[in-house]
């Protein structure tokens, strides 16, 4: 669940941002043919990511590897032309049905469609993609994954709603088109980092080598690593730009600054400002989530859990002996053997809960490899999928249970067969 708040959030906070103030910027500007426009190719890349989505999700083909830069290319071009007319024509509000303000609205719309068209289909593809461990669509781990998803889209929603009634309502126009303007400009100056990617890649007419290893290509190389590594830096300045408008707008709405003839129209011009800044107030609040979701969330899923470390055994030539009497307070317990190979091959044992039996595998799965498992509130968890493990199923195949591991029980011994651990080798190399 915590993945999806914070990749979901992550993947389209930008272009949610975006799309919404160029809404709110056209049709202010352009009146109904800004909207209009808008819309439709807001509806049009939504239709068109959707059917790339369906391609990518039902085919084996791959993309080519130009494909970004194609979109790049077209994000730069359609940025530009409309940076462009918005100095020219989008500081006021009158004179809508110019040939000006058209063209303007045109370019708006393509920055939309593109950004979109280059985002949202991967966000589409997430849950026919989610690791339910082979328990299917109606299983407790696609819920709790959709939750997470389903929850990141709503808030982003419920976002896009109140930052575009916000913008409607600041003046002057000029403000949200400056705003706006800076926050497409940031996006261009990443685009114009990833737009030579695949030029670096495999532009040889210019003496580069094939592939783009530690080598540097003067001013360009230096700059697309800066936006490859450094990405995180341009979502948090359309942040700011976001939280301009909405201080903004909570700022113009302090004090009744209208005329107004007697109190009673001054009552309701003091409930529109309330409003509006309340407004202004929930959107900053979905805001601090989002920064929420993509800092602390994202820092607590991705966090590095350390495996705990082996534990003391003893063995012969054919095999090893672990003491019952070390394994038998229901804690997860590792043990490591190295190989002739030099391979260091791990195993966990843990009693099952109200039973003299024990959950015994190597600490590798099928699933997620030698990830590993570690133990958090007296659960077995998954340190890769962080699913949780249930223990009177550790011993079974199947899932992301841990690989079985046999063993024997005598003298006061867990037996494990040296030909059996060295078996293991191959989930470690």
């Amino acid at each position: 669940m915590l993945k999806y708040l914070w990749t979901v959030t992550q993947d389209l906070f930008v272009t949610v941002t975006l799309v919404t103030l160029m809404h709110a910027a056209l049709n202010r500007v352009c009146g109904k043919t800004g909207r209009r426009v808008h819309a439709g190719a807001i509806i049009a890349s939504v239709l068109a990511s959707a059917a790339l989505a369906a391609v990518k999700g039902t085919t084996n083909k791959i993309v080519s590897s130009h494909w970004n830069h194609y979109i790049y290319a077209v994000t730069l071009a359609f940025i530009i032309a409309f940076v462009v007319l918005c100095l020219i024509f989008g500081r006021r509000e009158d004179d809508r049905k110019s040939a000006g303000k058209t063209l303007l609205a045109v370019a708006g719309a393509g920055v939309s469609a593109v950004v979109i068209f280059y985002h949202l289909p991967g966000v589409m593809l997430y849950p026919f993609n989610f690791n339910t461990m082979g328990n299917g669509y109606l299983s407790g781990y696609y819920m709790v994954r959709m939750a997470g998803y389903l929850i990141a889209l709503v808030l982003l929603l419920a976002y896009s709603r109140l930052v575009y009634l916000c913008a409607l309502h600041i003046k002057p126009v000029s403000t949200v088109t400056g705003l706006l303007t800076a926050a497409t400009v940031i996006d261009a100056v990443y685009c114009f980092g990833r737009f030579f990617v695949p030029w670096v890649n495999r532009a040889k007419w210019l003496n580069w080598p094939v592939k783009y290893d530690a080598e540097r290509f003067g001013f360009i190389g230096d700059w697309m690593m800066f936006t490859a590594n450094q990405s995180m830096l341009f979502i948090w300045a359309i942040a700011a730009i976001a939280a301009a408008v909405l201080v903004i707008c909570f700022m113009r709405n302090v004090h009744v600054t209208e005329p107004w003839e007697n109190p009673a129209q001054r009552r309701k011009l003091r409930a529109n400002h309330r409003h509006y800044r309340r407004m202004a107030g929930a959107a900053a609040a979905a805001l601090l989530v989002f920064i929420g979701f993509m800092t602390a969330v994202k820092g607590y899923d991705t966090r590095v859990i350390e495996l705990s470390a082996p534990e003391t055994y003893t063995v012969d030539e054919e095999n090893i002996y672990v003491p019952l009497e070390a394994v038998n307070d229901f804690h997860l317990h590792r043990f490591e053997y190295r190989t002739e190979n030099g391979v260091d091959v791990r195993w966990i044992v843990v009693r099952k809960p109200n039973s003299a039996a024990f959950g015994v595998g190597l600490d590798a799965c099928d699933v997620c490899g030698n990830a590993g498992y570690y133990e958090r509130g007296g659960q077995v968890v998954c340190r890769r999928c962080d699913v949780v493990m249930n223990i009177n199923t550790i011993g079974f195949k199947g899932g992301c249970n841990p690989i079985p591991l046999g063993y024997e029980v005598g003298d006061g011994n867990l037996i494990f067969k040296l030909s059996d651990i060295v078996a293991g080798e191959r989930e470690f190399k």
